[in-house]
């Protein structure tokens, strides 16, 4: 039997006597009593983690496949230490049922899209029975991850059609605002373009009122004998003739064969002056 041993740093040695737990010696080197003490065993110290998969069914009757990952470690005392090797025969065997009943015990209230969205949650319901169960094998739960949600694929396709068409259906709306607000625009760049011009058009005539209004008093006041009757015969007779002069200029034009006798100039000059100054054409 040998009298003496050496311990890993990364475990604690359970020596027996005779077959009873006697002492637990720690990493470095030991002696034992020969042929009555014994290392039965070593638990390690080191963080290990279990992977546990577990297929469930969703509120939405989707079944999905979760993947837990769970950190445990010894307790750093000597009564836990004792509980990790004589209670446990396999501490992962001990806590995937743990893992499974949390995971099917949560995942059916919540739907699909919850599970994605409350990973976290699941998770610390998992750390927290889970701590609550070894804490008594002389195990700490470390953490406790949902690492993965992997639906069946023709869930995960759906879910995807379903997002591309909400996504079209914004970005219809959002082109439809914007063709919209370009309706607008033009809409109201019209209106302002159209009330810009009919500011231009008042404005004009205001001009050509004023004008007229004062070539009129200068005329009359300048020329003996005239009152504003003659001086607008005058101006419209006027404007008719260069009327003519650039009709006549354009090509294309034909040819107006108009009577040149003072009666019927002042005929003319009538009409004319009929025709800009009444509202209602004079009666044959």
């Amino acid at each position: 039997m040998p009298c003496c041993t050496c311990i890993p740093q990364d475990e604690v040695g359970v020596v027996t006597y005779l077959g009873e737990f006697k002492r637990l010696i720690y990493p470095g080197f030991s002696i034992l009593t020969p042929c009555l003490e014994t290392v039965s065993g070593t638990i390690s110290t080191r963080i290990k983690q279990l992977d546990v998969a577990c297929e469930t069914k969703t509120s939405d009757n989707v079944f999905v496949n979760i993947v837990v990952s769970v950190q445990y470690q010894p307790l750093p005392n000597d009564e836990a230490y004792f509980n990790a090797f004589f209670k446990l025969t396999n501490v992962e065997s001990q806590m995937r049922p743990y893992v499974f009943d949390t995971v099917r015990s949560a995942v059916p209230q919540l739907s699909i899209d919850q599970v994605f969205e409350l990973k976290n949650e699941i998770a610390d319901k998992i750390k927290s029975s889970l701590s609550d169960l070894m804490g008594g094998y002389g195990y700490r739960i470390i953490d406790a991850l949902v690492t993965d949600v992997r639906p069946d694929h023709k869930v995960k396709t759906a879910m995807n059609e379903i997002n591309a068409a909400r996504r079209l259906r914004v970005a219809t709306q959002e082109k439809a605002e914007a063709e919209k607000m370009l309706v607008v625009k033009a809409a109201e760049a019209d209106a302002e373009s159209k009330y810009l011009a009919g500011l231009g058009i008042a404005r004009q005539r205001q001009a050509i009122v004023s004008g007229l209004r004062d070539s009129v008093a200068s005329f009359s006041s300048e020329v003996q004998g005239t009152d504003a009757h003659d001086v607008m015969d005058m101006m419209v007779l006027t404007q008719y003739f260069d009327m003519l002069r650039e009709v006549g200029m354009k090509g294309g034009g034909s040819t107006l064969m108009l009577p040149q006798n003072p009666g019927a100039m002042c005929k003319i000059a009538n009409e004319i002056r009929n025709g800009f100054l009444e509202k209602e054409p004079p009666s044959q």
